[in-house]
């Protein structure tokens, strides 16, 4: 049971942010957004002590969660930066425009206060169409571990990628061989020797040096 992790109050709508596939070798890179209220039963209570990095839950687990997020959430929003942009500019900037994509996404359906971002990179969000001021925010090392609601965006985020690939290798038959349905995408020994043997797809990073 995570009881260590802070839950949501009355006092700030704070939203949590974080990505999934950044360190992946194919495909967008993806971030969410998520708003939580505070919970208020028993039984909320007990689902937000089950909400933890989406790395440390099961898959039958991890989509429980992302399905009771969505449907009661404050807001949230899921983004992608694009393998073009991954390219074109790099992954770091490809991952705060997500951030910002799902920001934006969120914002829009309900304000917050605060924003926490998991890791030590985040360019200030205004929302846009209105004359604001920056919205306040901090970046925290490992925050899905600390954050209920960080958490709760590494949850959504991992579930889009997770998708993502499926529909990707279904579409695709061809990258079966690079085992992406286990790897996720990420450069695991299969991956790294498909890619030796078979050469770098249309869908890989090329500016990584793995695939160059």
């Amino acid at each position: 049971m995570t009881t260590n992790y802070i839950f949501p109050s009355d006092d700030i709508l704070e939203a949590g942010i974080d990505e999934s596939n950044r360190g992946g070798l194919i495909g967008e890179v993806v971030s969410a957004c998520v708003v939580l209220k505070k919970p208020t039963t028993d039984y909320d209570i007990d689902i937000y002590n089950q909400i933890k990095d989406s790395k440390k839950l099961t898959k039958k687990k991890r989509q429980f969660l992302s399905n009771y997020i969505k449907e009661n959430a404050l807001t949230y929003g899921i983004a992608s930066a694009s393998l073009s942009e991954i390219n074109d500019i790099n992954i770091l900037k490809a991952t705060l425009k997500a951030m910002h994509r799902a920001t934006d996404i969120a914002y829009k359906k309900n304000k917050f206060d605060k924003i926490l971002i998991d890791g030590p990179y985040y360019n200030g969000y205004i929302p846009s169409g209105e004359e604001s001021e920056i919205i306040p925010h901090t970046c925290i090392n490992k925050g899905d571990s600390l954050y209920t609601c960080i958490a709760a965006a590494s949850i959504l985020a991992k579930e889009q990628h997770t998708q993502n690939i499926i529909d990707l290798v279904n579409e695709n038959k061809e990258l079966e061989k690079y085992d992406l349905l286990n790897n996720q995408g990420y450069g695991t020994k299969k991956h790294l020797y498909a890619i030796k043997e078979y050469g770098i797809t249309k869908w890989h990073r090329k500016n990584y040096k793995c695939c160059q």
